[in-house]
């Protein structure tokens, strides 16, 4: 098992963020979503936890075998897919992803969202006082992202946004950019297998924070599109987002799910 606490910071305030991240997620899966490749949304609906509250449930399938290394390719079948669910109560979200044909690989996502710039040290005490884990700050203006996701309308450094003035990020700007908000998430990657345990689970955890950093980047970058939206504005955005992007992956995928979980049933 190899835990680490990200912290993602934005030029933004919680409450933006709260539409601007639903935004992201849709448009982001649909942009990535082609040649049978993608993510496909199996469900998404209210829910209502005794603890936490209302909130949305979401169920996805990300078929990727594509994106994976060609070592990870060798040992599991030529196409699969990973499974995501989310129960989104925010300010407090929990992600789990799973794979059928992997039962001993998991990755367990809790994320928190403060108005700070990322200077909560004990946010996650409750969840996991006792483990230790790797405090790793994400630059969304800084740090660099693999070459092929590189946009310069997705840079920070140079995207500045009509609509709130804010933008053209440069070193430094966490201690001194108002409003910043942070999202903190706690990340655990399992993958119990003799032999490739740590390679896998320092591998996963890279694809992970690229993706955070990518997604954050894209969620700041299309804050005009996103700015003057409400929750029921969003969530009819993201209704037809999941609508198209189903049809641009199901179409390959739909004759093949029954062979997939037959596959990986045999397996077992």
């Amino acid at each position: 098992m190899l835990l680490k606490e990200y912290r993602i910071c934005m030029p933004l305030t919680v409450d933006e963020y709260k539409i601007g991240q639903l935004y992201m997620i849709s448009k982001h899966s649909h942009e990535q979503s082609d040649r049978g490749e993608g993510v496909e949304v199996v469900q998404n609906e209210p829910f209502e936890d005794p603890h936490h509250g209302n909130g949305q449930f979401t169920e996805k399938r990300v078929y990727l075998n594509s994106k994976l290394p060609s070592w990870a390719r060798a040992v599991v079948p030529k196409i699969f897919y990973v499974t995501e669910k989310a129960w989104n109560y925010y300010p407090y979200t929990i992600t789990e992803y799973t794979c059928s044909f992997l039962p001993k690989f998991s990755i367990h996502i809790e994320t928190k969202y403060e108005d700070n710039k990322g200077s909560n040290d004990s946010i996650f005490d409750s969840e996991a006082k006792d483990l230790e884990r790797e405090v790793c700050f994400i630059d969304i203006a800084c740090d660099e992202i693999p070459e092929r996701y590189y946009k310069e309308s997705e840079d920070p450094k140079h995207f500045k946004s009509e609509k709130t003035g804010r933008g053209q990020l440069r070193e430094g700007w966490r201690d001194s950019h108002q409003p910043i908000m942070c999202s903190y998430k706690l990340v655990t990657v399992k993958f119990e297998v003799w032999g490739l345990q740590t390679r896998v689970e320092q591998f996963v955890h890279k694809v992970v924070r690229d993706i955070l950093l990518i997604g954050h980047r894209q969620a700041f970058a299309w804050v005009d599109e996103w700015y003057d939206m409400t929750m029921d504005d969003v969530r009819e955005y993201e209704k037809n987002m999941h609508e198209q992007t189903n049809i641009k992956v199901c179409n390959q995928h739909s004759s093949t799910v029954d062979d997939i979980e037959g596959h990986a049933q045999t397996s077992t």
